[in-house]
């Protein structure tokens, strides 16, 4: 990590993630994080390494007042003062707006992929800053999370901001899921407030909470229906109605397991006709190899490039991926007569089929790129159980020895 004497034009040049130290002053430096600079200053406390946030960069705290209070500090240890216990002290202030802020800036937009950021970014402006937002996090106690838990179910903790039309926008109603989401994310939050001294150890209020019941949603498209859906699409391929890329991305989706944004993201650089494999260097389960039947090689052959476009699946404009496909999805149901089916339910279509045709849990996993059991386990019911399976083979092997019944 970089040495220099630090200077408006050194902060400025500062890139995501970067650390420099003060020459001037030891432990003195000055940290870029993903939304936020920030001046610390590292010290040594009773042998344990502590690091203190002194302010964020800009007014009031310049380089030379971020500066002087780093030599304060220094001042406060070596006089014998516990400056530990005082900037703990400090933290009794601390709301719960001020915790979701840091999360999301130390923790979510550092450690998480950007979509789950984005729904944490989400879930903390229209839920938990709502209703929890003025709370100090030392204040908060499992009463309070228990309502809040309640809050979110009801529809009653967002913001009370309107569309155009005065309604409501759909991303602000709560739920059972939304609920449980919440309350996950906001023990998350009060362990990391513990790790940074906001609140004892062993006290976050989301303990032993209880989650609600989720009925998860799982349809399988029929024989018939998957026959229904295959003529809409070739019909809507001929009439043009349809966009083309938009056409192979439900067909590659039902011929592969994949998810919408593995396919509407994909890459010709990451597709191997020849050995039949989409090579994903990153999805939401991390790296991952999908399997192309013979069919979707064929289909993938046979799709057109626009121009210079890495993508598979182009949108409207050059050069970007197809963002919305949800219009085309409906026009395609409607065509089909399905009601009620979801794009990621051609993904559970797929497993469904993989189960008809003898897979077993551990294959199917496989195919759709789980990496926990648990995960696989909701298509348990569609994999014939093996012990029966084998009593029926020894049955009908005895069927003729043992004649019919009188």
């Amino acid at each position: 990590m970089a040495r220099v004497r630090l200077t408006k034009r050194v902060l400025d040049a500062l890139d995501p993630g970067e650390l420099v130290w003060d020459t001037d002053v030891r432990g003195f430096g000055a940290r870029c994080q993903t939304k936020r600079r920030i001046f610390l200053l590292k010290t040594e406390l009773r042998g344990q390494p502590r690091w203190f946030t002194i302010g964020e960069i800009g007014a009031p705290w310049t380089v030379d007042t971020a500066r002087a209070e780093a030599q304060r500090l220094w001042g406060l240890i070596r006089s014998g003062e516990d400056i530990a216990a005082i900037r703990d002290a400090d933290h009794d202030k601390t709301t719960v707006t001020q915790l979701c802020q840091r999360y999301l800036e130390e923790h979510a937009y550092q450690h998480k992929k950007p979509k789950s950021a984005a729904v944490d970014a989400q879930n903390i402006a229209n839920h938990i800053i709502p209703v929890l937002g003025k709370m100090r996090v030392t204040d908060v106690s499992r009463n309070d999370v228990d309502a809040f838990k309640r809050a979110v179910r009801e529809g009653k903790s967002f913001l009370k901001l309107k569309t155009g039309s005065g309604r409501i926008g759909p991303q602000l109603r709560g739920g059972s899921g939304v609920a449980n989401r919440c309350l996950s994310l906001l023990s998350k939050m009060f362990n990391l407030a513990e790790q940074w001294n906001y609140r004892p150890e062993n006290t976050n209020p989301c303990r032993l909470i209880q989650r609600y019941a989720e009925k998860r949603s799982q349809r399988f498209l029929t024989t018939e229906e998957l026959n229904r859906l295959g003529a809409a699409l070739n019909e809507a391929e001929t009439d043009g109605s349809t966009s083309a890329y938009a056409i192979a991305t439900f067909r590659l989706l039902l011929l592969t397991g994949a998810r919408l944004g593995e396919i509407t993201t994909l890459r010709w650089e990451h597709v191997d006709l020849q050995r039949g494999l989409l090579l994903l260097p990153d999805s939401k389960t991390g790296q991952k190899s999908i399997h192309l039947s013979k069919m979707a090689v064929e289909l993938l052959a046979n799709l057109p490039r626009r121009g210079a476009s890495s993508f598979v699946i182009v949108g409207a404009v050059d050069g970007k991926p197809m963002i919305n496909v949800r219009k085309p999805w409906l026009s395609i149901c409607a065509r089909a007569g399905l009601h009620n089916v979801r794009i990621h339910d051609l993904r559970h279509s797929f497993a469904s089929i993989a189960a008809a045709s003898g897979a077993s849990l551990l294959m199917i996993g496989k195919l759709l790129g789980h990496t926990q059991p648990q995960t696989t386990a909701r298509y348990a019911h569609l994999v014939a159980d093996p012990v029966q399976t084998i009593s029926e083979t020894v049955g009908a092997a005895l069927a003729t020895s043992l004649g019919p019944r009188k």
